[in-house]
């Protein structure tokens, strides 16, 4: 809970204004979703939040810096380097500014320059420099950022240039180890959430990968999710969705949607007792022809993933 300054008696001078609102590090994560460890990383490491100090040392944030670290969030969300971050919020607080102060060049030789890291890291199977690489790339940037920009581009450089003597076995290496932190990530976020929504392939049309990481973008608080494996029939999907009672159906995949694939999909929707949901490249492709059908399409993006799936639950996405 907030705490109030004309209260407390082991504040420092400074910055202590009268009647200002300050709140301990726990409840500055509880609004921002930053946990704790970040919020003492970007104020030690950058500087980008300077929360006033008790006698006793703990941290008291006010509701400016509150504000602060939610723009913090917003622009590392944009793809920017939490490293390059203090420069953005001194210059200007204007959109158009900001955008200009980062160049997409700049953004993209960043990306280029962790790959390069991973790349090292691969190629000499050195998981332990490959996750400590992983570990730190986090903190710079968001997770739809990490996977979407950085992770994953390498592994679809090397999963094409598999011809070439070698980059099989390094991809399988780098393969095993995302679909590992990924699939922990995932443990990770189970819990109490109200709504559960099942993720499943659509038949042999993507890699495990790609379709835990669907799951990973589209989960959050609110919305629970439950991968299936590779290779369930799409006729026996009303069958899991009658023993699972899921919110809502999410079929993943990447190929080039069929003539079939809209009947297909519509008979399918007519037998669930859930919305029936499309993502991956094939929602982006079918999208036109599914147009008035009770079937969303959620696209490939991870924000806009999740932020489709919560409208859909929610009443609000027009199909």
């Amino acid at each position: 809970m907030p705490v109030m300054t004309e209260l407390t008696s082991d504040f420092k001078p400074v910055r202590t204004l009268e009647q200002e609102q300050l709140f301990p590090i726990r409840e500055v994560a509880r609004l921002t979703g930053i946990n704790p460890v970040t919020l003492r990383a970007w104020e030690r490491r950058y500087g980008l939040i300077q929360p006033i100090r008790t006698e006793s040392g703990h941290r008291l944030y006010s509701m400016t810096d509150v504000e602060r670290v939610r723009s913090i969030l917003g622009w590392i969300e944009r793809g920017v380097a939490v490293s390059k971050v203090g420069k953005i919020l001194a210059r200007s607080d204007t959109t158009e500014v900001l955008a200009r102060i980062i160049p997409d060049e700049f953004v993209q030789a960043d990306y280029a320059q962790w790959q390069a890291q991973l790349k090292v890291a691969v190629s000499n199977y050195n998981d332990v420099q490959l996750e400590r690489i992983y570990g730190q790339v986090f903190s710079s940037y968001s997770l739809a950022v990490v996977f979407q920009n950085i992770l994953m581009p390498l592994w679809r450089q090397l999963l094409q240039q598999q011809h070439v003597f070698g980059l099989t076995s390094e991809w399988l290496f780098y393969d095993g180890f995302l679909r590992s932190r990924v699939a922990q990530r995932l443990l990770l976020m189970r819990g109490a959430q109200p709504q559960l929504v099942i993720v499943a392939p659509l038949a042999d049309q993507c890699r495990e990968l790609e379709v835990l990481l669907a799951a990973l973008f589209m989960g959050s608080a609110e919305v629970g999710v439950r991968m299936l494996t590779i290779g369930l029939p799409l006729d026996e999907m009303t069958l899991v969705c009658e023993k699972i009672r899921p919110q809502a159906l999410v079929l993943y995949s990447n190929h080039a949607p069929s003539s079939e694939l809209p009947r297909r999909l519509s008979r399918l929707a007519m037998s669930l007792n859930c919305p029936l949901m499309l993502a991956g490249d094939t929602a982006d492709m079918a999208q036109e022809s599914l147009a008035g059908s009770s079937i969303g399409c959620l696209g490939n993006d991870g924000v806009l993933m999740q932020q489709r799936l919560r409208q859909f639950l929610a009443g609000t996405l027009d199909t």
